[in-house]
């Protein structure tokens, strides 16, 4: 199995180390284990890191876990908060200035789930490795 987690403190750097440690972990993915990882996966991945995270911060206090896995052909990014309340994706509106992180996770995604955990939940979203038709989106 291929996977990291880290424990971030949820302080304002925490969403540019969880980018860098998940552009670390495709890339070691890549030269270590010989796995195809796009170029785009690698941008989409951090951008999802980076809007997960985001939320965490903004909406639970204390830490934030991330967990990257290669399940298959994808990665998967786990983010766990303390806050029990599941976010939800707002109704399109271009008119709106910000909240717009879900909207976008859930539009490059290729799976996505959030679940309460017996403690705060956990977000899930999948990203295909490989561009092609495979990482259409799946709803």
């Amino acid at each position: 199995m291929i996977a990291t987690g880290v424990a971030l403190d949820g302080d304002g750097a925490c969403i540019a180390e969880a980018r860098r440690l998940a552009a670390r972990f495709l890339n070691r993915v890549r030269a270590d284990y010989g796995l195809p990882v796009s170029d785009r996966a690698l941008d989409v991945t951090q951008l999802v890191v980076s809007e997960l995270v985001t939320n965490a911060r903004k909406y639970a206090s204390g830490p934030i876990l991330m967990d990257l896995l290669i399940v298959g052909a994808e990665v998967e990014i786990a983010i766990w908060d303390s806050e029990p309340v599941l976010p939800v994706a707002r109704a399109a509106d271009p008119g709106r200035v910000g909240q717009h992180g879900l909207e976008i996770v859930m539009a490059v995604v290729q799976a996505f789930e959030m679940r309460r955990e017996p403690v705060g939940k956990r977000v899930i979203a999948r990203i295909a490795l490989q561009d092609g038709p495979e990482t259409a989106v799946r709803r």
